[in-house]
């Protein structure tokens, strides 16, 4: 039998080796915090799950730190196909979808079994919310991923009731959190992450409203003297897909990437909620940690009861429907 010349070998060993390739189907992702951040390490498991359950067919592609496109950017971004995917605070779809503030009403989630009824894939509430991103924004919400929830910082007297945040200047960082400030009968400033700790150092605000796991990672026990663990509202990203190239996918490559993303949702949250537990016990030699009491929390819930019917009022029919979706699990 006569042998092929050794080029005609080498070009089909090149055909096969392009064919490949060109199987592989790329995720291009767009994360603004480091890898090692937890909401990176989400991403790396996710990329772990889906390359290994579809043979190498699907590649997960990276891009930590803001390398493309910055939090703010990400929803345009991702809905218009400018990225594969990616993740962005939840509150920044709130331009398009205002229903996803109901993540920072205050007290409107009864305790953390609450919470992760109402953020759980395929409840009630998160129906309405996922829909209603991917109807405006063109990006499929593929998972949320938990950051931790809401505390307080101040210096001096501790803040146990409502009455200690009257007449004081509080961060925040977000519309709807202003308003629970308002309710409180605190004046609400609104500041970035970064800003927090020179803001709180050179007294450019009385209060710190923050979520808690930064305490630690930005040392702010180094500049106010209580923590109060209010735990009022949650702080969440969304992981998102621009909808077309999720569509234009196979159905079992769809089926790897939904399998996955339930799984590492539930990984980051029990995570994240029990690295706030640890933190608290890192921290209580360095800062005196607040836990309300029953009655004292419940003068907190009574001072912000009218924020909810705020929200309803200024954000229309979708916020009523998460309201009483989220109120009815």
């Amino acid at each position: 039998m006569k042998l092929f010349p050794k080029l005609v070998w080498i070009s089909i060993f090149s055909m096969i080796s392009i064919s490949t390739v060109q199987a592989a189907t790329t995720i291009r992702v767009t994360l603004q915090l480091p890898e090692t951040h937890s909401l990176g390490q989400n991403w790396l498991a996710f990329k772990e799950i889906i390359e290994r359950e579809s043979g190498g067919e699907l590649e997960l592609q990276l891009f930590p730190s803001a390398q493309l496109y910055k939090d703010k950017q990400v929803p345009e971004a991702v809905g218009s196909g400018a990225v594969d995917a990616g993740s962005a605070f939840l509150g920044r779809f709130a331009g398009s979808v205002p229903a996803v503030d109901v993540i920072n009403l205050p007290f409107f989630f009864r305790d953390e079994a609450h919470l992760r009824k109402a953020a759980a894939s395929g409840s009630s509430m998160r129906n309405v919310l996922d829909q209603a991103v991917l109807e405006e924004t063109g990006a499929k919400v593929l998972w949320w991923q938990a950051f931790g929830r809401n505390i307080y910082l101040n210096r001096g007297n501790p803040i146990r009731t409502p009455a200690d945040l009257n007449g004081q200047k509080v961060r925040t960082y977000g519309k709807v959190l202003g308003w629970t400030v308002e309710a409180l009968g605190g004046v609400p400033t609104l500041m970035s992450g970064s800003k927090q700790f020179l803001a709180y150092q050179q007294g450019a605000v009385d209060v710190g409203m923050t979520g808690a796991s930064t305490v630690k990672s930005r040392k702010l026990y180094e500049v106010m003297d209580n923590m109060t663990l209010s735990y009022d509202s949650a702080i969440e990203f969304v992981a998102v897909m621009n909808n077309d190239f999720f569509n234009a996918l196979s159905k079992a490559h769809q089926r790897i990437i939904l399998n996955a993303a339930a799984r590492v949702e539930k990984e980051l949250r029990d995570q994240v909620y029990a690295g706030e537990a640890s933190m608290v016990k890192e921290v209580e030699d360095k800062i005196n940690v607040i836990h309300l009491s029953d009655a004292e929390r419940a003068q907190w819930v009574d001072a912000t009861k009218s924020v909810v019917d705020r929200f309803v009022k200024e954000n229309g029919s979708v916020a009523e429907q998460v309201v009483a979706a989220g109120r009815g699990l």
